[in-house]
């Protein structure tokens, strides 16, 4: 007689376990819009003014593309955070630019801090100074460059007309593949019952811990003494 296939069964004592995470009520029920206040407040931040160093920008969008994979309209709703997050991205770099400009051709550091310090403020102006336009660019997808390219531009008085259009394409492209790469990667997810909520409950979790430990690192940083650098003028 032919053989029939054998059926993978799931191991009674995970069942339970199964269809706890499969109604987990915050993750299904948490409406578009408080991922949207969160998305666009931290991207916000995090272009704009120095605590975004310490804020875990990269997972925190693809945590939220995952999250719209649990809404019936997700595909909608993660295309127009998308632009949301666009926005949010331009007017923060506009902003730090802004602070950088007002403030000055002397920047203030912190000694001995993790990022913020004379040499990571030193190799920004340095990026800025030999590849201007192309900097502006890149630094959306190097996390602590992100935070200080804005500041350091605005300081060194980099073209505004030419930093913008960098900073605006890098933002059209950064925010929506980050959520798009996690609302797929969430849909791919879906189609085992239990490991969306598994997943998406782990990556939740590290990223409330992650923001916590991130402003812990930055009450830290700036308790350390201050010191300057002058920044060298970019003439393109």
């Amino acid at each position: 007689m032919p053989s029939t296939p054998s059926r993978i069964t799931t191991p009674r004592f995970v069942q339970p376990m199964i269809q706890s995470m499969g109604s987990f009520g915050p993750l299904e029920t948490a409406g578009p819009l408080v991922v949207w206040v969160i998305v666009v407040a931290f991207v916000f931040i995090e272009c704009a003014v120095i605590i975004g160093l310490f804020l875990p920008g990269d997972s925190m969008l693809i945590t939220a593309g995952i999250v719209m994979t649990t809404h019936a309209s997700g595909t909608g709703h993660v295309w127009a955070l998308s632009g949301g997050a666009m926005v949010a991205a331009i007017a923060g770099n506009q902003v730090g630019y802004v602070i950088g400009h007002r403030t000055g051709s002397t920047l203030v550091a912190r000694k001995n801090g993790k990022y913020l310090n004379t040499k990571n403020l030193h190799k920004v102006n340095l990026l800025l100074e030999k590849h201007g336009f192309w900097a502006v660019l890149v630094a959306r997808w190097i996390p602590w460059v992100r935070t200080l390219c804005p500041m350091v531009a605005g300081a060194a008085k980099m073209n505004h007309r030419r930093y913008t259009i960098a900073s605006t394409l890098g933002a059209i492209i950064w925010a929506p593949v980050l959520l798009l790469i996690g609302f797929y990667f969430g849909s791919f997810l879906e189609k085992v019952p239990w490991l969306l909520p598994a997943v998406l409950i782990g990556m939740v979790a590290l990223l409330v811990v992650g923001t916590g430990i991130g402003i812990w690192q930055y009450r830290k940083e700036m308790a350390r003494p201050a010191e300057t650098i002058e920044v060298e003028e970019v003439l393109e």
